[in-house]
């Protein structure tokens, strides 16, 4: 499974506990050291945390069976949609950050289609390259 958006990790310790493998990536060095710490505290030792772009995704580590992004953004980065296994799940918050559709899509024929809305919800913007621009990010979470 790989998570776009670590955070301070309470979401990574949860997929922790139900998914195999996790690969988590967050913009932030801070964050990612409290998260680490977080994870310890928890006993979680199957998150694997990266601070990177995480609109490139893992191109290494891909395909992923499920791909959690926890940042707003009007569309999916192509590169996380190429690195869905046919018939895996993706969700991600679409709007413009403060206001978004959590959407669940699905992979088929290549295609990642649209499988419903989840709920509505507030979330920070998703920076990097495939997303809103990096120059713009805040300096700290």
């Amino acid at each position: 499974m790989l998570e776009v958006g670590t955070g301070y990790g309470y979401q990574t310790a949860l997929l922790g506990m139900l998914a195999r493998e996790v690969w988590s990536i967050e913009l932030w060095q801070d964050m990612i050291e409290a998260a680490r710490a977080s994870l310890k505290t928890v006993e979680v030792t199957n998150a694997t945390l990266l601070v990177a772009d995480g609109t490139h995704g893992l191109p290494d580590q891909a395909p992923f069976d499920a791909i959690i992004v926890t940042a707003a953004f009007p569309a999916v980065p192509p590169p996380l949609a190429d690195q869905l296994v046919q018939g895996g799940r993706l969700v991600q918050p679409i709007g413009p950050g403060g206001q978004e559709d959590v959407r669940l899509f699905e992979k088929q024929e290549d295609t990642l289609v649209l499988s419903g809305s989840i709920t509505g919800a507030y979330f920070v913007r998703l920076y990097g390259e495939h997303g809103y621009s990096l120059a713009q990010a805040p300096t700290e979470p």
